[in-house]
């Protein structure tokens, strides 16, 4: 049996950052617990101050499959190239054939970019375009495909 995980994803401004990566994904801000109409009651519940509510986001996939994503506040700035990344397959991935798959890529990245994110170079294959490597708003690293 599979054990279940999440990604968790150190930033500056989570908030910010979540909205980037729920447009990237197609994700939906993770929904309160049970019980709490939205996340401020969760918050005044459970005592949070309110200058920590801020501190973190978190994202779900809207059809519950995927791993959720969370979003954290940390003091320093992204120091390094990251060691993980995420493969967005906006294009359908390398299953799908060129001619489909990267008129989506290409719809893609200019959607990204418009959200803040940059290209950072556009792989070739076989002589033609296959994948973009970006970075989102605060620098992390991803592949578009």
């Amino acid at each position: 049996m599979a054990t279940n995980w999440t990604l968790t994803v150190d930033c500056a401004e989570p908030g910010k950052l979540a909205r980037f990566w729920a447009l990237a994904l197609g994700y939906i801000e993770r929904p309160p617990p049970e019980g709490f109409a939205n996340w401020e009651a969760w918050f005044a519940h459970h005592d949070v101050p309110e200058a920590e509510r801020d501190d973190g986001a978190f994202l779900s996939d809207p059809d519950g499959v995927a791993p959720s994503i969370s979003f954290l506040k940390v003091p320093e700035g992204k120091a390094a190239k990251n060691r993980v990344h995420i493969d967005v397959q906006a294009g359908g991935g390398r299953g799908v054939p060129w001619e489909v798959r990267w008129p989506r890529a290409e719809r893609a990245a200019e959607r990204l970019v418009a959200a803040g994110a940059t290209i950072v170079r556009r792989y070739e294959a076989r002589g033609r375009p296959d994948h973009y490597w970006m970075a989102d708003p605060e620098g992390n690293e991803f592949c578009l495909l």
